[in-house]
């Protein structure tokens, strides 16, 4: 009875203590709002300007309280269109998808201004235009778009996509995919081509943008849902205020950058984090008046070689699928 007294008195004296803190029950750490990114994928350099913006104290200048999540099995694109997450790394492609299936995910900033992807292979394949994809086998992730990105690069030199074996490897390495009989894949250089390089693996890469400016696209970027948008822009504001001077850090001290996304993800290989970082510095912003901006004409031309080559039943309604709104002037 003694020890339930106490602690009822102890209960009291907080509570009083509380109420005395501004008169609205809350203390100064607890008036940060929390809030929710999830990411595309394990951690990595395009997420850098996230993890600094935690690291320097950006989201609390802000009044945000920022937790950094994986995806999971659901994704991240599923739980920032139902709320379950408030941003999300993203792709161009994925919301373009996803807005013609009525899913209320809107671009809020382009990470990276320029589509680095490409397919790729060991050296010693010989695999250095679309042609040669012919006979060979491609190791991806079984979406339907892969097949359709194949067949638009092949077509421009009479190549057959239907000569090519399409293997799901899943999340298999690309370097040990290699090594298991899979001839070409699908990766991002600013990650993967800066590995290669590291382990002195010699590698030919086909890019999109190299056949076709349509598939210049923004990937990846930051999203949200239209909910967000439209009963909390001034939250999306502050996110994205926080989340442009992280990257604006990794562009101009790309080292201290890499330095911080080390610490916060130990698992990471230092060596790899710091050369794509180097890598990447001058990629994020590039050649846009400021980091995140994207272009009308940019989701116009991605979606319409999507229609044209069977992917989107119709054509998307590209100004609500992006928005520069809440860049920083």
């Amino acid at each position: 009875m003694k020890k339930w007294l106490f602690s009822l008195i102890i209960f009291l004296l907080l509570l009083g203590g509380c109420g005395n803190d501004k008169g609205n029950g809350t203390n100064q750490e607890n008036e940060l709002k929390d809030l929710t990114v999830v990411l595309d994928w394990t951690p990595n350099t395009n997420h850098t300007g996230l993890y600094v913006a935690k690291d320097q104290g950006y989201f609390e200048e802000e009044g945000l309280n920022v937790e950094i999540i994986m995806p999971g099995e659901a994704g991240a694109d599923q739980l920032v269109a139902s709320g379950k997450a408030d941003f999300g790394v993203s792709y161009q492609e994925a919301i373009t998808e996803a807005r013609i299936q009525g899913v209320p995910i809107v671009s809020i900033a382009a990470i990276i201004q320029h589509n680095t992807s490409g397919f790729a292979s060991l050296k010693e394949k010989n695999i250095t235009s679309p042609k040669d994809f012919e006979g060979k086998t491609y190791g991806g992730w079984g979406a339907p778009l892969e097949k359709a990105v194949l067949d638009s690069l092949m077509k421009q030199e009479n190549a057959d996509v239907e000569k090519v074996e399409i293997v799901n490897i899943g999340d298999t390495d690309f370097f040990t995919a290699m090594h298991q009989g899979i001839d070409f894949a699908w990766i991002y250089y600013g990650w993967t081509g800066v590995e290669a390089e590291l382990r002195n693996e010699e590698i030919n890469i086909v890019y999109l943008t190299d056949y076709s400016e349509k598939l210049d696209y923004y990937t990846p970027v930051l999203a949200t849902n239209e909910e967000m948008i439209e009963n909390d822009p001034e939250t999306v504001k502050k996110f994205l205020k926080a989340v442009t001077k992280g990257y604006e850090f990794a562009i101009e001290k790309p080292d201290e950058a890499a330095d911080i996304l080390i610490e916060a993800v130990p698992d990471l290989d230092p060596d790899l984090v710091k050369a794509s970082q180097k890598w990447l510095a001058s990629k994020y912003q590039d050649d846009a008046p400021r980091w995140g901006e994207q272009k009308l004409e940019v989701w116009e031309n991605y979606a319409s070689w999507m229609f044209e080559n069977g992917l989107l039943d119709e054509m998307l309604d590209a100004e609500n699928a992006f928005t520069n709104e809440f860049l920083p002037e």
